[in-house]
């Protein structure tokens, strides 16, 4: 799955159901963070899930791609992400005391067909606000998302997500927030 494509490739039609249904799913998903429901929130991904948030560099026009395959803010899988929503739920998580208050704002969602019939290919643009606190200003990340949703049962999993963000130099005091 990459971000960009040399190719234009139709994505599906609004009124699609797969299109609705993946639209559903990520806006539940956003509804589940903003809850801090993160225990119900990890029962949507699938076990095999990859979760990345490449680095992002600053390049002149025709230089090298925007990010670094080799570095990223995060690189996990199912039992990481897991880790950090149980150390999330304890006193030691100081990174989330007081806990943050967030707004995953999901929008401009384009669902695309994959070659096979159980996964789709979802592209949506993400801008999270974030307050902490009473003495702290709201952080804000801006970013566009790729990912793969797989038809599990009678419903969507994420199977993966790259997040690329917006800025090289992040402006946020940490990342103990899922994207």
């Amino acid at each position: 799955m990459t971000a960009a494509t040399d190719t234009f490739e139709p994505a599906l039609a609004h009124d699609d159901r797969r299109h609705l249904a993946a639209a559903h799913f990520l806006v539940e998903e956003a509804a589940l963070l903003d809850a801090r429901r993160w225990h119900e929130w990890l029962a949507l991904l699938t076990d095999d899930i990859r979760y990345v948030m490449p680095v992002q560099v600053t390049t002149s026009l025709g230089g090298e791609p925007r990010s670094r395959g080799e570095m990223a803010h995060f690189d996990e899988d199912h039992h990481s992400l897991a880790k950090r929503v149980e150390r999330l739920n304890t006193e030691h998580a100081w990174t989330e005391d007081p806990p943050s208050r967030t707004r995953h704002l999901v929008t401009n969602v384009r669902t695309f067909a994959t070659d096979t019939d159980t996964t789709l290919r979802v592209e949506s643009a993400l801008l999270l606000f974030r307050s902490r606190g009473d003495t702290r200003p709201p952080e804000i990340v801006c970013a566009g998302r790729v990912d793969c949703l797989r038809a599990v049962g009678g419903g969507y999993r994420l199977a993966e997500r790259r997040i690329d963000v917006d800025e090289a130099v992040l402006r946020t005091q940490n990342l103990a927030i899922f994207l």
